[in-house]
């Protein structure tokens, strides 16, 4: 939102986004909507579904306005910046060990396997890794990021698709990703007789 502003330094949350990490990165890609409707070409689609009289209709929702989901989760990027960013934030680039240290580490959630650190997941692969995570979607549009905790290894992904108000492609989608995380980062392929989705 244009009247977002970061507390303790007083300034909109989008200037400090881009002095403190869009700048220093050079992540190019990545912008801060606030209330613009309009996405920087090239760009993918996303839609959604709906019941209309007894018809099924699918719309396309790519351009709407952003504002209503704030700093929480209203930027627009690419898999690149996505990956600069990770990448930077688990290797200590953007912040000192100790607070790096205290983000990671994980309260209990009732998801099993995940804790909550602060802004990030932490999750148990059940294989003896740990991988680092904060995914995000809204309207159509889904963008994962996973690291290894000290940044060494990387997973980024940007997914389109087409949303509905049951949320019909949730498990599919939770299933597909954990054999993607499975094989990227437990050393090998998924088991074939894991749900792809």
């Amino acid at each position: 939102m244009p009247g977002k502003v970061a507390v303790v330094t007083c300034r909109p949350v989008a200037q400090e986004m881009q002095r403190l990490i869009l700048g220093p990165l050079r992540l190019t890609g990545t912008v801060a909507p606030t209330a613009q409707t309009e996405i920087p070409e090239p760009h993918a689609h996303a839609y959604y579904r709906y019941e209309d009289g007894g018809q099924e209709k699918t719309v396309d929702v790519t351009r709407h306005n952003p504002s209503w989901i704030s700093s929480g989760g209203d930027m627009i990027s690419t898999t690149r910046d996505l990956h600069a960013f990770i990448s930077a934030l688990m290797s200590g680039e953007l912040l000192p060990a100790e607070l790096l240290a205290e983000m990671c580490t994980p309260r209990p959630t009732p998801v099993p396997n995940m804790g909550y650190g602060l802004g990030v997941f932490v999750q148990d692969t059940g294989r003896g890794g740990t991988v680092v995570t904060h995914n995000g979607g809204a309207a159509g549009h889904a963008a994962m990021m996973f690291s290894t905790p000290d940044g060494s290894k990387n997973l980024t992904a940007a997914l389109n698709y087409v949303d509905d108000a049951t949320l019909s492609l949730a498990v599919p989608f939770q299933n597909a990703t954990q054999r993607l995380v499975n094989e990227v980062f437990c050393g090998g392929k998924a088991d074939p007789a894991q749900p792809a989705g």
